[in-house]
């Protein structure tokens, strides 16, 4: 069975996992400290970064993006990247956002501030950095809002890719406490949708010991 090397906040392998599900691939998860340095890991990914999928060959596949349009080559169906050489442009372009800008402007201060520090004993969190990543939130929130007014899922009519790029943040900041949903009717029910699929119900089992998620983090209808 293929091993999914991860970490539980970590957006890049949330995503993936989803993907996985959603393929209908069984596979185990193996949690994976990338602070660690581990000689072992590092021979599977020099970069040392999460995720890694080890299939059941030993092949080692890395790069969150990689390993995305690896699975969709190796198992075509249920197509999560879909449609003509435009549709699956706009696919890529918002996983893109979402991994990269949405990545570096919000989730990377959270789980840094108020994960990461908490535990290895770095100081108090950077209020400054939480604020920043709140003001940035906003932003995105309305970008989502954008896509949602005008799409079933982010990128057209169908659960793609993009959709999975996105709950794989949005979770993690849920998991916190920093999304309103009162001040996003449309994002909340793009959200409640994905949330319902039981690839993404699948994350919200996660819990961090002495870091509980916020009280509505696993409720569908909430």
């Amino acid at each position: 069975m293929p091993i999914l090397y991860h970490h539980w906040l970590s957006p890049a392998a949330r995503f993936v996992r989803v993907l996985l599900v959603e393929k209908r691939i069984d596979f185990t998860l193996r949690i994976e400290n990338e602070w660690d340095r581990r000689t072992a890991f590092l021979t599977l990914n020099p970069a040392g970064e999460v995720p890694v999928l080890v299939m059941d060959d030993g092949k080692a596949y890395s790069g969150v993006m990689a390993i995305a349009e690896y699975l969709e080559e190796i198992m075509p169906q249920p197509a999560l990247l879909i449609g003509g050489a435009e549709e699956r442009c706009e696919i890529r372009r918002l996983v893109g956002w979402f991994h990269t800008k949405l990545g570096s402007e919000v989730t990377r201060h959270l789980v840094t501030e108020k994960l990461y520090k908490r535990f290895f004993g770095m100081g108090e969190p950077d209020s400054e950095a939480i604020r920043c990543a709140a003001h940035n939130m906003k932003t995105h929130l309305n970008y989502i809002t954008h896509l949602a007014e005008q799409r079933h899922y982010l990128a057209g009519p169908q659960f793609t890719m993009a959709d999975a790029a996105a709950a794989a943040h949005i979770s993690v900041a849920d998991y916190f406490g920093n999304v309103h949903w009162q001040d996003w009717p449309q994002v909340k029910d793009w959200y409640m949708r994905v949330k319902s699929r039981r690839s993404v119900r699948a994350l919200l089992s996660d819990k961090i010991n002495g870091l509980a998620p916020s009280k509505h983090y696993s409720e569908l209808d909430f």
